[in-house]
């Protein structure tokens, strides 16, 4: 059988290219530290590819979330790209904090998967309103309607007791006219009656009974005509009123309508009332919430399950170096800090004594020449040599 067996002095030579640089970098592995793991190199390898999956379905989610929210796709697909890079961040900001120290505590394990959880539950809708695109359109549709038909209710309910109100008033000022109206067609109908001999006295002809129910007949038609002329205006009045709420109700719908929308919150609904009322679609939405939300887990899967390897011993071993020689520096550091003063301190001193001992017959002599001025004048105290002498030959005390 043929091997292909590496020959020693070409193991230190493996050149990985560009793009497993990037699934490393990815997968938070450090560079120097992951090329000579021959085994570890496979493994973040593949949780790279998990957290770039993450990434990838994480740009579209959010892509085409932000599609529903603005109109321009460019600006769409650089928001979704913006928050794809958060959730990158994230991502290997959760692998990068398990390590073989932790990965078996529960409490950071739990506050991963939660996190990774929410995220993941977030970014599953999309996806879904994605998937079910058709239905939720049709369910938006009859969402809408609905609502149409609630907000009839809610206006309904609103004018109800004016229109009632109003429809009473036109009742009765009716009533009041066809009261008298009844009054004049049955004056009619008896002067009708007494002019062709079928009621009354019988008698053919405008007789002086016809004449009087004649006149009876027009004083009811001319209190009619009065009583016409003063309650018309008022029906009128009340149908105006009455036409003027119908249409603002009109206008009220119509401007309803034209809020009727199939945004971002209106398909999350569609989406919920779709679910609960079809069996077949609510067993499918709860399978693909698992997927979607697996998908988002699989960098924080991915790194939990591999088993630890050199890469993580070298890791430890390089941290655990890196504080040592940290520690020791800051020690040297504080060494040579006071080795400085030290020496600092011993120079200083020196100068200061020569300093003063250099200037000791400088300042007799300075004493001298203001005690000699002061002896060939009559108008300086004492107090004021003194004080003199203190200001520019005595030293200050040091703070």
């Amino acid at each position: 059988m043929q091997t292909n067996a590496q020959p020693l002095s070409q193991r230190g030579n493996y050149s990985p290219s560009g793009f497993t640089y990037f699934l490393w970098w990815l997968a938070t592995a450090e560079k120097e530290l992951i090329k000579d793991c021959t085994i570890d190199r496979n493994r973040y390898v593949i949780t790279g590819m998990a957290v770039m999956g993450t990434w990838l379905f994480a740009i579209l989610a959010w892509s085409y979330f932000f599609s529903t929210v603005v109109e321009n796709n460019i600006i769409a697909v650089l928001l979704g790209v913006f928050m794809g890079l958060i959730i990158l961040s994230i991502d290997r900001a959760l692998i990068k904090g398990i390590t073989a120290a932790n990965k078996k505590k529960l409490t950071p394990v739990i506050f991963r998967l939660l996190l990774a959880l929410t995220i993941g539950a977030f970014m599953a809708q999309p996806a879904l309103l994605y998937l079910f695109d058709k239905e939720i359109h049709v369910q938006i549709s009859l969402d809408n309607e609905y609502r149409k038909i609630a907000k009839q209710h809610e206006l309904d309910s609103l004018y109800t007791p004016q229109v009632a109100q109003l429809q009473l008033q036109k009742q009765q000022l009716q009533q009041q006219l066809n009261i008298k109206y009844n009054e004049v067609a049955e004056s009619r109908n008896a002067f009708i009656a007494e002019t062709d001999g079928t009621g009354g006295s019988g008698r053919i002809g405008l007789k002086e009974i016809a004449k009087a129910k004649q006149n009876e007949y027009a004083k009811l038609n001319a209190n009619y005509n009065q009583l016409s002329n003063d309650l018309q205006p008022k029906i009128n009045s009340v149908d105006s009123v009455l036409n003027s709420i119908h249409q603002s109700k009109q206008k009220e719908m119509q401007s309803f309508a034209a809020l009727m929308n199939d945004g971002f919150l209106t398909r999350i609904q569609a989406l919920h009332n779709l679910i609960k009322n079809n069996a077949a679609a609510k067993f499918r939405y709860y399978l693909l919430i698992i997927i979607l939300v697996l998908i988002e887990l699989m960098p924080v899967i991915a790194k939990s399950i591999l088993p630890n390897g050199t890469y993580d011993e070298k890791v430890r071993l390089k941290e655990i170096m890196e504080k040592e020689i940290a520690e020791l520096n800051i020690q040297q550091e504080g060494k040579l800090k006071e080795t400085y003063n030290r020496l600092a301190y011993e120079q200083d001193t020196e100068f200061i004594i020569e300093f003063f001992d250099v200037a000791r017959n400088e300042r007799k002599q300075k004493m001298h020449e203001q005690l000699s001025r002061w002896k060939e004048s009559d108008n300086k105290s004492f107090d004021t040599i003194w004080e003199n002498l203190k200001r520019n030959v005595l030293a200050k005390q040091e703070n």
